[in-house]
């Protein structure tokens, strides 16, 4: 007997709202085409797979711009902290916005513009708490809330993350992690900007009548990730990673990848990596947008001799079909 499992719901594609939760605004782990789900520690994590957040020695800032489509005008902007607490635990913070730019004011009178301007507001915040268990095993869960919305009208949400990561081997060279994202309940947008005004309908008084239209409610975009990878130790500091990945994505195709990063003692990083979207036909519109070749790097130098303190900067890039790519830009400091 044989039968045959599929993955991913390509028939239910893109009914989910809310996609800037799958836009990763981490340099480090977008250089590495999000895929490194099993190694990814720190901020980077809180992204990704919150498990590795607690893998940080004290303290961690990461600030960091995405040109997201270059050439689109769309820029995200992150904030991200991750501080340890007691021998294994670790709490982190996250604020990611979205910025549009400037649209041009239209109503069902002036259809052509009224001169006026407005730029919507995008975010996402979210608290995520991460332990370590005798260095093998570590967990996570984020706690995130979503907001999109205009001057008169907005849609929110809860959503959680989770993960978990697993370390073994005689250098804790061998790392696999798993992590569920963006589970949470339904958003739909209400205010006053689905308000309608109409005259009533009675002869005898005159009265306007304010009717609400109630719009369609839209899931989040959920997904889950699982990966592995395997590190070898080249000389007595240098490092090199070879990872693969596997997305299961709710409402698009599944994903699959690797890449490869170098590491030159704690100074130095150079990542690539590439990503491929199962069952879709060749040179199909419905193809994801950043397909393909991803690539990255990252200097980081001593802030004193006597601590271990630290400051990064990390780059990413990822090729689009359209535009110009996304480029990732941070600034972290590891305290």
């Amino acid at each position: 007997m044989a039968g045959t499992a599929r993955a991913g719901n390509p028939e239910r594609q893109g009914e989910a709202g809310a996609a800037q939760l799958l836009i990763n605004p981490w340099a480090r782990s977008a250089g590495l085409h999000s895929m490194n789900t099993s190694s990814v520690t720190g901020t980077d994590a809180l992204f990704l797979n919150v498990a590795g957040m607690s893998r940080i020695n004290k303290t961690q800032i990461n600030l960091s711009h995405t040109r997201y489509m270059s050439g689109a005008e769309i820029n995200l902007n992150a904030l991200g902290f991750a501080q340890r607490i007691g021998a294994n635990g670790a709490f982190g913070f996250s604020l990611v916005a979205l910025d549009l730019g400037e649209f041009d004011l239209t109503t069902a009178d002036t259809p052509e513009g009224s001169g006026a301007t407005f730029s919507p507001s995008f975010f996402n915040l979210g608290i995520s708490y991460s332990h370590l268990f005798a260095n093998r095993v570590s967990v996570g869960f984020t706690v995130k809330f979503v907001n999109e919305s205009i001057a008169n009208a907005g849609a929110s949400a809860m959503a959680i993350d989770a993960g978990v990561q697993y370390v073994t081997g005689e250098d804790d060279n061998f790392k696999f992690g798993i992590s569920l994202r963006n589970v949470g309940g339904k958003m739909r947008f209400t205010g006053e900007g689905l308000g309608t005004q109409n005259d009533g309908n009675n002869p005898t008084f005159e009265y306007p009548i304010t009717y609400y239209q109630r719009s369609a409610e839209y899931e989040l975009p959920s997904q889950l990730n699982i990966g592995a990878s395997y590190d070898w130790v080249i000389g007595r500091n240098n490092r090199l990673t070879a990872l693969g990945n596997f997305t299961s994505n709710a409402f698009s195709r599944d994903l699959v990848g690797g890449g490869l990063e170098f590491g030159l003692g704690q100074n130095f990083a150079l990542r690539a990596a590439y990503k491929i979207e199962l069952d879709t036909p060749e040179g199909s519109v419905e193809a994801s947008l950043d397909n393909g070749f991803s690539g990255g790097l990252s200097v980081s130098l001593p802030l004193s001799k006597e601590s271990q303190s630290r400051l990064s900067i990390d780059y990413a890039y990822r090729n689009t079909s359209i535009f110009n790519g996304i480029h990732n830009l941070a600034v972290r400091i590891d305290l």
